[in-house]
């Protein structure tokens, strides 16, 4: 009986840790379906983009291209061949020309992770705005990615400080020096920009375009204001019959026949004087016309459009080009050190176009360039002529630019610098008595 009893105390003791085991077993089956199940819902890491190429399994390097460096001095360091090389240059000529590259542009090599270093794919970024991608891991080509330009209306205002300039200005008040370019274009009629004074001050409405937090480009200048010499001046953007211009409070256009100055000069040297003491010939002699001095080489514009009359070398004038405008304005050009190529008689030529170079020619002491001014025949100071403008407003659309106009300069006058708003809040605390 004792045996039987053991024996099934035994076989009792062997189906429960049968039973334990098999719930054990079960159970951690269960676990590791569950496992299974939990890490399918959990992602898998994002990968590392780079210009929207993968690259965890890649290395990266960067740099820019040097003077005289060549697309095989750089690729030959990434295991690729000239043959396709040139294969590169020509396949992807229609995307972007590999012959345009120049020293200090940006690029950027994606590479094999071993001793090779095989590129696989080579990024140039030619500006801010977009890169080209050039593959060269299996095929041969290249695609070009525009970055998405954001546009947004901002506003800016400045006032030039004693020894400073526009340029100087926007710098110190954190402004894009891409604004300079435009207020100079939309000014150049009516604002000396040589004359700049302490005090002038000026206020934009622009569309300022970035890439992220780059600022790329500026767009339209809805309108703008320049104090110069204790005078207002408003320009209003308006578009009629197709082409857009800037006009002042009453519709006449910003834009003259002719531009103020025909050269970025430093000073005037000489102005237009009937009685003049010559520097050269040591006696006095009408100067008619006015001296800028400039650096050599400096860039000379012609102030209007026209057909060049004269394009050649004289004895006192040195190398110069005559223009006439129209029946009543013809001006000239002296002492130039060349004149651009193609300018010559019979030469249609647009307002602002180059026609020549800064020079010391002919009768002149320094580098500087004599421009005259013909009206109706007769030689006229050119600082005191007054100009005609381009064409006004449309009558038929005068209401609709008045409008715009208004709710232009309203908001030009209601941009105020720091120092405006400084005086506004202390005008706003009493005094106490």
């Amino acid at each position: 009986m004792l045996k039987k009893g053991i024996l099934i105390v035994l076989l009792g003791a062997a189906i429960a840790a049968t039973y334990f085991f098999t719930q054990k077993y079960q159970q951690a089956q269960k676990d590791a379906v569950a496992a299974i199940d939990s890490a399918s819902l959990i992602p898998p890491p994002e990968p590392t983009l780079l210009y929207g190429i993968a690259v965890d399994s890649f290395d990266i390097y960067e740099g820019k291209i040097k003077w005289g460096q060549s697309l095989s001095n750089i690729l030959s360091e990434f295991s690729i061949s000239n043959e396709q090389i040139y294969e590169l240059a020509n396949k992807t000529k229609d995307v972007f020309d590999v012959r345009l590259l120049k020293a200090n542009y940006p690029f950027t090599i994606i590479h094999e992770r071993d001793s090779s270093k095989r590129a696989r794919q080579m990024i140039f970024e030619p500006d801010p705005t977009q890169y080209v991608v050039f593959n060269l891991a299996d095929s041969i080509y290249a695609h070009k990615v525009e970055r998405e330009i954001i546009t947004e209306e901002k506003t800016f205002v400045a006032t030039i400080e004693e020894g400073s300039n526009v340029s100087q200005a926007i710098s110190d008040a954190g402004g894009s020096i891409l604004l300079e370019n435009k207020i100079v274009e939309i000014f150049a009629w009516q604002v000396s920009f040589i004359r700049i004074q302490a005090g002038d001050m000026f206020k934009v409405i622009y569309e300022e375009q970035r890439v992220g937090d780059q600022v790329v480009g500026i767009g339209e200048v809805t309108g703008a204001y320049f104090e110069h010499w204790g005078r207002e001046y408003y320009a209003v953007h308006y578009e009629q019959g197709g082409d857009s211009d800037y006009f002042d409070e009453n519709g006449n256009s910003l834009r003259k026949t002719f531009l103020k100055d025909p050269v970025s000069y430093k000073r005037i040297s000489s102005s237009y004087s009937p009685r003049r003491f010559h520097p050269v010939q040591k006696r006095y002699k009408a100067h008619l016309g006015t001296d800028y001095a400039a650096n050599p080489g400096t860039p000379i514009w012609s102030v209007g459009d026209g057909v060049v009359v004269e394009a050649t070398y004289g004895k006192y004038n040195g190398n110069y080009v005559k223009i006439k405008h129209n029946s009543n304005y013809t001006t000239q050009y002296l002492h130039m050190q060349s004149i651009k190529r193609g300018i010559k008689p019979g030469t249609v030529v647009k307002q602002g176009q180059e026609i020549g170079y800064v020079g010391s020619t002919g009768l002149a002491t320094g580098p500087h360039l004599c421009f005259r001014f013909w009206k109706n025949g007769r030689q006229v100071d050119s600082q005191r002529v007054e100009l005609p403008p381009s064409e006004p407003i449309d009558p038929k659309k005068l209401n609709d630019y008045l409008h715009t106009k208004n709710v232009v300069v309203n908001k030009l006058r209601h941009i105020h610098s720091k120092n405006e708003e400084k005086k506004a809040v202390l005008a706003q605390i009493p005094l106490n008595h």
